[in-house]
């Protein structure tokens, strides 16, 4: 009768002006006999974007862009106001279980292997020289040792470490290799970034200049019109020592074209990684720059002015509130005489314990080969080389791995590391999931909390809700039918697998229950942590078959009434 009361005065209030839910809401979930819910469910695509309120014309928030939250901590603040619109209804000892993803992967150990410090190796990381990558039969495993205590000589425990490098997959031939090299947006994050002409933008708008996209770096001064700005991007130092014969290519597209001095590829001999770039002495690399129209890849360059030397090679990017070119690089190469032929690219992770560097396995780096085996077309992983938030990696992960692990057994585990597309705002980065092969398919792990309603309030809950199995009453009954005071209660309940609730010398009162829960609990989980919470459903007669739920907290170190 009371809810036809709720629903008739909200019907009156469409009249009147007046908006009762919200204290209809809490009279319901507050009232002396509320309503208890349990559920559990899995965040959506739809979910995610509703996280947060959004305009109709704001761009997607984190949460819809990566389908996932920061960490535990990010769930814990964000999903409770979305719970409280979820469940209006219900009322305090309610409890909902939420499986959602984080954004460096679910099981807490992937992140190590996402946020790993990486390095490529270079031409002279390799036994061979000009080479560029390990010819047939050389020791790998001994190189990369090599190249880990040179390039982390002050490791610190736990530290991990992903390798990257390529292999001949046959016999190479003598030809034009490449001595140093940069793919974009791989290797964005190597490179420095330098704002010499700040844009005055602010927001989503101050991201002008040099930002990586999905399969190239670009270069734009353009927001809703041309912008002056400037800025570098500077590579890491690259050592040409005892090298000669070299050149320099160049893969690129550059569009809206007017002025051919606003950007320029830039060599210098004499900055320092860090320094100002106005003090060092640059020399552009000469080409023309007008017959790239097209993502197209340079013919080699005239480089032999740096033979021998070490060098730094910059992107600088500039345009004017007039003109705003927009460039755009995949990658370049400088080249000498050395070795070539088809190359696979690989990954090695190591991680720093107990003072030696050791190998990681069950961690897998996904290489442009794999993204393209996915397919290379619009909307496919290969198109770009990464997943996004419209290329789902779950959308094709698991087919990738049943084709590449087809005698995976049951409970497999890999962590598969990739790069994902976040939006011109955010970029590349790279994310994780550790992918486990049960009943002949690989899932990837999700996170999951519990939240109860107290007063109210939606709260990360630890709460396990237990009900007595026939083992437990027989366990009760054998540890209390010799304890004075429980011989007669003890010995009915375990002829009949309850407990009497109807009165007489075999009744149980609510005291002596949660000495029976004690033992049951206690034997259930010995280790279980003070302020753990269980709720135990009970069977009784009332008199007729009945059950009870008794909420139990672990308090210095006993089982009781959780208030």
């Amino acid at each position: 009768m009371k809810r036809i009361v709720y629903v008739l005065a909200f019907i009156g209030a469409i009249f009147t002006g007046c908006d009762p839910v919200e204290d209809i809401n809490n009279d319901l979930a507050n009232q002396d006999d509320p309503i208890i819910g349990v559920d559990e469910f899995t965040l959506t695509s739809d979910d995610y974007a509703a996280l947060v309120e959004q305009g109709p014309e704001e761009d997607p928030d984190y949460y819809e862009t990566f389908e996932a939250f920061a960490d535990l901590e990010d769930a814990k603040v964000i999903l409770p106001p979305f719970l409280a619109d979820r469940y209006p209804f219900w009322g305090t000892g309610s409890s909902v279980t939420v499986s959602f993803n984080l954004n460096d992967g679910n099981p807490e150990d992937v992140s190590a292997f996402v946020n790993a410090d990486v390095y490529n190796l270079g031409n002279t990381d390799y036994p061979t020289s000009n080479s560029n990558a390990f010819l047939p039969g050389e020791d790998v495993e001994g190189a990369l040792e090599s190249v880990l205590a040179s390039e982390f000589a002050t490791p610190v425990e736990g530290q991990v470490v992903r390798l990257s490098y390529n292999e001949f997959t046959g016999q190479p031939e003598v030809g034009l290799a490449s001595v140093y090299g940069a793919a974009f947006p791989t290797n964005f994050g190597d490179f420095e970034l330098i704002e010499v002409l700040d844009d005055g933008l602010e927001g989503m708008d101050d991201n002008l200049g040099w930002r990586d996209q999905s399969s190239y770096a670009e270069g734009s001064g353009f927001s809703g019109g041309a912008n002056a700005t400037e800025e570098w991007l500077i590579s890491p130092e690259v050592d040409l020592s005892g090298i000669s014969g070299l050149s320099f290519q160049i893969t690129q597209e550059i569009d809206f074209l007017g002025d051919i001095t606003l950007f320029d590829v830039l060599v210098s001999t004499d900055y320092t990684t860090g320094g100002d770039p106005m003090a060092a002495a640059w020399t552009a690399v000469a080409f023309d720059k007008t017959i790239f129209g097209d993502m197209t890849t340079s013919e080699d360059f005239d480089f032999t002015a740096y033979d021998g030397q070490t060098v730094h090679v910059a992107l600088k990017y500039s345009s004017t509130d007039s003109d705003s070119p927009r460039w755009r690089v995949q990658d370049f190469a400088v080249r000498t005489t050395g070795f070539s032929g088809d190359t696979e690219a690989k990954n090695a992770y190591y991680r720093y314990s107990e003072g030696e560097w050791d190998d990681v396995s069950g961690v897998y780096y996904l290489t442009t080969a794999d993204y393209d085996s996915m397919g290379e077309n619009s909307g496919q992983p290969g198109a770009f080389n990464n997943f996004s938030g419209s290329v789902l990696p779950s959308n094709y992960l698991p087919q990738w791995l049943g084709i590449n692990y087809p005698f995976a057994q049951e409970e497999d585990e890999l962590f598969i590391i990739y790069r994902f597309f976040g939006g011109s705002g955010i970029g590349t980065v790279t994310k994780g999931n550790l992918y486990t092969f049960s009943g002949g398919s690989w899932s990837p792990s999700i996170s999951s909390l519990q939240f109860g309603l107290e007063n109210g309030v939606w709260v990360p809950d630890n709460t396990i809700r237990y009900t007595l199995t026939g083992s437990d009453y027989t366990l009760v009954a054998s540890e209390l039918i010799a304890v004075e005071g429980f011989e007669a209660a003890a010995d009915n309940l375990d002829n009949f697998g309850n407990f009497n609730r109807a009165g007489g010398s075999t009744n149980w009162t609510d005291e002596m229950i949660v000495t029976a829960l004690n033992i049951v609990l206690d034997n259930l989980n010995p280790s279980a942590e003070e302020g753990q919470k269980y709720v135990v459903t009970i069977a009784t007669w009332a008199p007729g078959n009945s059950t009870e739920e008794f909420s139990m907290i672990k308090s210095s170190g006993e089982w009781v009434i959780n208030e």
